[in-house]
């Protein structure tokens, strides 16, 4: 049986877990303490880490049990799941990223009101607490980054703990700034800041996972260079009805519908697999022959 990419990962996004709550514990503990919004701002981000990387680790738990249990039963033995339940990974990418917008919109609307009527913080205990968060995000990109390659699932965690890394640094900013000199405009300014970057990474998260779902062919795939390529085979008079898709990271699949002048010509579809395995990387294709001289399937046309 083989290992998903997400599942491979999993020890490491486990660890990553444990670290992030802990210390997202300490960073909401003094941010209700010192009133900083820089630091509730990242211990919301925080939040959001932890929760994508336990929605990834649940996803990646599940497709592995239903995995493992498919294949126990043997694979004659289908249920109603015919493609377990790889799905989950992008589902889960898809929550992490809608979190990341919220988390966002929050920020720059409590920035808003900060400027508006700045409070009070206490900047020494709010240093400390972002040099120690720096510390826990370094670790974590360390364990993810690996994994972020591979799976779209620990991307989508990676992502939050490299925006959180870098909102680490913002905190510290902001809290050496203040005690320097007791500018209070300083902390919801980098609170906003803060907001901002995490948008764009969840765009990018958010329309990737949205690209898998609707089933869109993967950007790296050109759908038109393996119909060609496919006609270039001996013995092939045309193809139809082709599609591509990815079903989750690391797993893209494709189904055609292939013309063969000569439908006694065994060679056509091995052949044809070879070559969108070795050119294309697509391992799982399904390929219906059909015999030029005979009426086949029509273009569905979608």
């Amino acid at each position: 049986m083989s290992i998903r990419a997400g599942a491979r990962h999993a020890g490491r996004l486990r660890t990553a877990f444990v670290l992030i709550v802990a210390f997202l514990v300490v960073q909401v503990v003094v941010g209700l303490a010192t009133n900083s919004l820089a630091l509730l701002s990242d211990a919301g981000h925080m939040a959001t880490d932890a929760l994508g990387l336990g929605m990834a680790l649940a996803a990646i738990t599940a497709a592995n049990r239903a995995e493992r249990h498919r294949h126990d039963r043997g694979d004659d033995s289908l249920d109603h799941r015919t493609f377990g339940l790889y799905r989950l990974e992008i589902l889960a990418a898809l929550a992490n990223a809608v979190l990341l917008f919220a988390v966002a919109g929050y920020v720059l609307v409590e920035a808003a009101m900060r400027l508006r009527e700045p409070a009070e913080v206490h900047s020494l205990p709010v240093l400390l607490v972002g040099v120690l968060g720096l510390g826990v995000n370094v670790v974590a990109f360390l364990l993810l980054r690996e994994g972020a390659a591979e799976s779209m699932n620990v991307r989508g965690a990676y992502l939050e703990v490299v925006s959180d890394l870098l909102g680490s640094v913002g905190v510290i900013v902001a809290a050496a700034v203040l005690w320097a000199t007791g500018w209070d405009w300083v902390d919801p300014v980098v609170g906003a800041a803060i907001g901002l970057f995490i948008l764009p990474r969840a765009y990018r998260l958010g329309r990737d996972a949205v690209r898998v779902l609707v089933q869109a062919a993967p950007p790296e795939l050109d759908v038109d260079r393996i119909q060609q390529a496919l006609l270039d085979l001996d013995g092939v008079a045309g193809v139809h009805d082709l599609h591509v898709w990815t079903l989750t990271s690391e797993m893209h699949v494709m189904s055609a519908h292939v013309l063969v002048r000569d439908h006694t010509d065994r060679t056509v579809l091995p052949r044809a697999q070879q070559l969108l395995t070795e050119q294309f990387g697509l391992q799982h294709a399904t390929l219906q022959l059909e015999p030029c001289d005979e009426p086949g399937c029509s273009d569905i046309g979608w």
